[in-house]
């Protein structure tokens, strides 16, 4: 099987300012926008709010969590979804010390894979319209006899 080459992010972690819209949803509403790249590659919308809750569940639990899980594991998914270069000791080191940046990338990747034009090739089928045969039926008697019509023996037929 073979293997396509690995390719860079199409912006880099800092990179907020190459899409200010972005950058600014995710100052102003984090969560909505870590919901809104969850849901857009596909996974459920309220996977990010593991990040927000799981740090106070595993404390609870006397587990120490430094990585926040959902978004770690949405940016693994995304690197191997797309075939892009890194390892997961980055991905970890991103997810535990520029969480926002991190989803701030994704959400700008996915903007781009997005944008990627499709091309379809269409063939033209050249289509003949023809319209069928006329069909004449017979009677015992002759041809179909309608109104405004000559019979087999030529008499002119009008409504009775």
């Amino acid at each position: 099987m073979a293997t396509q080459p690995l390719v860079e992010w199409e912006t880099g972690l800092c990179d907020c300012f190459e899409e200010v819209s972005t950058c600014c949803y995710g100052f102003w509403c984090f969560p909505c926008l870590a919901c809104t790249v969850s849901g857009r590659f596909g996974e459920n919308y309220c996977l990010p709010l593991c990040d927000i809750c799981s740090p106070a569940i595993f404390a609870a639990c006397a587990i120490p969590l430094f990585a926040p899980p959902a978004g770690l594991s949405m940016r693994v998914a995304m690197r191997n979804r797309y075939g892009i270069k890194g390892s997961i000791c980055k991905d970890i080191a991103v997810a535990c010390f520029c969480g926002y940046c991190s989803w701030c990338q994704m959400h700008r990747e996915l903007k781009h894979r997005k944008k990627t034009p499709t091309v379809v090739n269409v063939q033209n089928t050249t289509v003949f319209a023809t319209q069928p045969a006329p069909v004449m039926m017979m009677q015992p008697q002759g041809f179909v006899t309608q109104p405004g019509f000559v019979t087999q023996q030529g008499a002119f037929v009008t409504s009775r």
